[in-house]
């Protein structure tokens, strides 16, 4: 996967669920995806993004250049956002203090943040976790010809891999033959995200992770990741 800005729960979830969780980062970024951004509520109704600012960059960048504006005081913003939570979440000053001890982090480089925050958010739910950024990896892998080859030339590289699960949003995407010549098992992991009070009238689904630990206890959000079904 993509090394994504405080992702949604399903993300979570394959992290836990998986021996190695591989953020490629090596890829180009495309704008208005979930590398810088996400969303979470708005003070009354609907949603609203959080970001993080990049400097500029040429449209070829992969996401491994990509570098944080941190003069923009962007840290401050998102905290600034999430103030309203505050009369509601039962669980706000906790979240409020995970997110502060990632902030502290001087990183300035995305990718490199975005890693950090998914290792410190696994620590506080409460699930053992491994993940690397492809070059971490330190392998050398067959250049890919179709985007669903990433995938296949790193566990090709590593050998012995028995499978291989992508969530199910990229099934159609994928050669399964491809798989099946090289012994390996595709996956598709069917998430399904569990209702959870956010004080309002309507559920805002599949909202950044920082919404689902408003609400909920480390063992809660544990439970929820266990939700899915492998197709």
């Amino acid at each position: 996967m993509q090394p994504y800005f405080f992702p949604y729960l399903g993300y979570f979830s394959l992290i836990k669920h998986s021996d190695l969780f591989v953020l490629l980062d090596d890829v180009q970024f495309i704008r208005h995806g979930w590398i810088d951004r996400n969303r979470i509520l708005k003070p009354e109704t609907g949603w609203q993004y959080i970001h993080c600012p990049l400097h500029k960059h040429s449209r070829q960048t992969p996401i491994k250049d990509l570098q944080i504006r941190s003069e923009d005081n962007w840290k401050s913003k998102i905290l600034a956002q999430l103030i309203h939570y505050k009369k509601k979440a039962p669980f706000y000053n906790d979240t409020i203090s995970l997110l502060e001890c990632i902030f502290k982090e001087e990183i300035n480089d995305l990718s490199t943040f975005n890693q950090k925050s998914l290792i410190f958010i696994c620590e506080y739910i409460g699930f053992s976790y491994r993940i690397k950024k492809f070059k971490e990896l330190n392998i050398s892998i067959d250049s890919p010809l179709e985007p669903d080859e990433w995938a296949l030339n790193i566990c090709n590289s590593f050998g012995g891999v028995k499978k291989y699960i992508n969530p199910i949003g990229g099934r159609a995407f994928f050669d399964k033959k491809k798989y099946e010549k090289s012994n390996i098992e595709l996956c598709f992991q069917n998430f399904k995200i569990t209702d959870y009070t956010q004080k309002r009238n309507d559920f805002e689904p599949g909202l950044s992770i920082i919404d689902v630990l408003m609400f909920n206890s480390p063992n809660d959000i544990d439970i929820m990741l266990n939700n899915y079904d492998l197709i």
